[in-house]
Parts: structure tokens; C-alpha cells; sequence
């Protein structure tokens, strides 16, 4: 009794008959037909099982959101965070590098070369104007000083007795005039020699920190050699320079923000002092000088500051900018209004880091998501949750 044709030699027979020359004639073998043409029944079958591979792939991928999910009908709703836009002030900021100066700055140095006699401070210390600082050699300049007051004092007693004798005619006007250009002469000798003892005593000329010492008790200074250093730390001078496009938003008083690595947490704010009168052709910048409070010290002349000069141009709707979905050259966001996700075009304006203005398309007691947008789309159902909560729930579902 013959057997029954099974599935897969049905399938064999039919396109052996269309594919294959010289299919087998009625009561052939099936066996003796595929041994002959091989080659192309492995060809065949190969094409059957790829065939039922992309059946079962493209069939189970096509059922997956039957099953439900965050976006499929009967799924659960999406879990987002939520903000409201907020009017806040918006500046305009330009950046620029800078370098800063001691309010006042002098190098202490000597009028006239003698020999040290005194040091009256420490290096680094806070003195105040007047203070003495150093004393040289004063014993020549106090014998020239007494010398020029005892001949001022000599010529002051002739002048008055001549006053006398010229009352009584005893003496000419053209001799008391000569005695009072004598009594003159000496008089200013003395101030002269007060002078060059003066010169001998260096004082602080304003309240400043004094520098390194480059003077030694006994040595020998000269007129013009640095001695110390004095500045004045409690205000600090910012020179900076920005393009001459910006010259038209520039003016005194306005805020700047400097950094400076050697404190990489820390923000100094300052104020515009002023603007220079002329641009340079070189590089055509103009230079711009604003005064930071140094009262804590901290900061000191020679440092490299990084600035941000800022001018308040009132206040802008801002939104944080994770909530923007941008496709080709609109802007979108979703507004939960109902429980649901309501997809809005809006215009945005100027951007700040890690905030836009929007222009238009939203008012400040709108909702909307600024996490969880890239699981919306346009009346999704969603539950408002906050960040600790939307992350707990996000870490549930990666662990099941």
C-alpha cells in the first residue's frame, strides 16, 4: 500500500514540477529525483526556513504592544515631572578675560643713598598711612640742619636789631633790606636741610599691605632701588577688554562676575568703574575696568580672572530647556491639561545654560513635563510625579 505524501514532499513536488527539468514521471521515486537534483532542494529549503524566521520575528514584534504598555491603549499611564514657566530677570552676558590690579600700588624706594639705620615693619604686613617704614642714616643731614638754624637764628637777631637802628636813622634802608635778604637766605637753608633729614625717614604714603623686603639693617640703599612694595588690597582693580560691538550695551555701574582658579568654587561680584575713551585699532577692543570688594584679602594684583559682564534687560518667561522637543525647525512641548499630555508648538527666544525663554504658546500657570517627554506623544495619559518618586519608579522596572 503506498504511503501518503507527507507536507514537505507535497511542497518538494510542486516546485520541483515548476522549477526543475524533466520532473519525475508517475510511480517515480521521490528520492531518486532529489539525490539527482540535490543542489537545488537544499536551496529550497533554505529559502522555507528563513521564510518562517521572519514570520515568527515580524509576528512577534507586531504583537508586543498589543499587550499593553506605557503608550498602548488599557497600558499604564506614564509617570512625568512636571514645571511651570517662571518669570525671571534675564541679563546679557558677554565674556572676557581679565587681569587685576591693587586699588593703589607703589614700590617703597629711597630719595638719596645711605645706610639703613631702622626697619619699622614685617613683610606682609597691614600698615596704615604715615606709618614709618624704614629710617636711614640721619646723623649728617641732622649737623647740616643745625648748622642752617643757628645761622638762621643769628641773621634773625641782626635783622631785628637793625629794625631798631633804622628807626633811629642809625642804619640805611638798603642795609636792613640786605639783612632781611640774609635772615631769608638762612631761613631757607633750614628748610632745606629739614628736607633732606626728612628724606631719611620713608613712611607709607596709604593704608596698604606691605611686600617682600629687599633691604637688610646696615646695608646701603640707593635713590630708586625697591625696598618693599605697598598695596592697597581692600578694593581690586578688574581691567578686561571686550569687542567694540558690545559698546553700545556699555556702561558704569554694571555687574560683572569674575572666577579665578586659585578659588574654583567662588564667584567675586563687582561693579563697572569705567570705560576707556578709545578702541584699539589692533584689535579693536575697548577696555573696560570695574572695582571688586577685596576687604577678605583673598584676591591679590597679577591674577587671571575669567569674566562675565551682565546687564539686566528685564524679566523673560524661562523654561528649563530639557522640556523642549524640537523637530525640524519648530519647537514643541507637552502641557498637561485633564491627566493627559497635550503636545503645544511654542517660540523660544534667548537661551542661558540650562534655560530658554519662550516667546509665545505658554503662560506661567501652565504644566509642563520636563522629564519623561521622549514616552509621550499627544494625549497620553500621564501621572505627574516628582524626581525622587519618577526615579524609584524607573529603577522598579529595570529590576522586573
Amino acid at each position: 500500500m503506498p504511503r501518503p505524501p507527507t507536507f514537505g514532499n507535497a511542497v518538494v513536488r510542486y516546485f520541483s514540477f515548476r522549477l526543475l527539468p524533466d520532473p519525475p514521471a508517475a510511480g517515480g521515486r521521490l528520492t531518486e529525483y532529489v539525490t539527482r537534483n540535490g543542489l537545488v532542494i537544499v536551496a529550497l529549503a533554505t529559502l522555507l526556513a528563513l521564510g518562517g524566521a521572519w514570520y515568527l520575528f515580524a509576528g512577534g514584534k507586531s504583537a508586543a504592544p498589543a499587550a499593553g504598555g506605557p503608550n498602548g491603549k488599557g497600558g499604564r499611564a506614564v509617570a512625568v515631572i512636571t514645571a511651570h514657566p517662571a518669570k525671571k530677570e534675564f541679563a546679557y552676558e558677554v565674556e572676557a578675560l581679565g587681569t587685576l590690579r591693587a586699588n593703589e600700588s607703589v614700590d617703597i624706594t629711597a630719595k638719596v643713598a645711605d645706610r639703613v639705620a631702622a626697619i619699622h615693619f614685617t613683610e606682609g604686613q597691614q600698615v596704615r598711612k604715615g606709618a614709618v617704614l624704614i629710617e636711614l642714616d640721619n646723623s649728617e643731614a641732622r649737623a647740616d640742619l643745625a648748622a642752617a638754624e643757628a645761622a638762621a637764628s643769628d641773621s634773625r637777631s641782626q635783622y631785628k636789631r637793625s629794625q631798631e637802628l633804622y628807626q633811629t636813622k642809625a642804619l640805611s634802608e638798603a642795609q636792613l633790606d640786605q639783612l632781611q635778604a640774609t635772615l631769608l637766605a638762612n631761613e631757607a637753608r633750614v628748610a632745606a636741610a629739614r628736607s633732606r633729614l626728612a628724606d631719611r625717614v620713608i613712611t607709607a604714603p596709604f593704608n596698604g599691605r606691605v611686600g617682600l623686603r629687599n633691604a637688610s639693617l646696615g646695608g646701603l640703599v640707593n635713590p630708586g632701588a625697591v625696598i618693599t612694595t605697598l598695596d592697597d588690597l581692600s578694593v581690586v582693580k578688574l581691567d578686561f577688554a571686550v569687542p567694540e560691538v558690545f559698546l553700545s550695551t556699555l556702561q558704569p555701574g554694571l555687574t560683572v562676575q569674575a572666577r579665578s582658579t586659585a578659588y574654583n568654587d567662588a564667584t567675586f561680584e563687582g561693579r563697572v568703574s569705567g570705560i576707556d575713551t578709545r578702541v584699539d585699532p589692533t584689535t579693536r577692543s575697548v577696555a573696560i575696568r570695574a572695582l571688586i570688594d577685596n576687604r577678605d584679602g583673598r584676591l591679590r594684583p597679577g591674577m587671571f580672572m575669567t569674566v562675565k559682564l551682565m546687564r539686566p534687560e528685564g524679566q523673560a518667561l524661562m523654561l528649563p530647556e530639557q522640556a523642549i522637543v524640537p523637530e525640524n525647525e519648530q519647537h514643541f512641548v507637552y502641557v498637561i491639561a485633564d491627566g493627559k499630555a497635550h503636545k503645544r508648538e511654542v517660540k523660544i527666544g534667548r537661551r542661558r545654560p540650562g534655560e530658554v525663554e519662550v516667546l509665545d504658546g505658554l503662560s506661567a500657570d501652565d504644566g509642563v513635563v520636563v522629564d519623561g517627554t521622549m514616552n509621550l506623544r499627544d494625549g497620553v495619559a500621564v501621572r505627574v510625579q516628582d524626581s525622587d518618586a519618577l526615579a524609584a519608579d524607573g529603577h522598579a522596572d529595570a529590576e522586573t
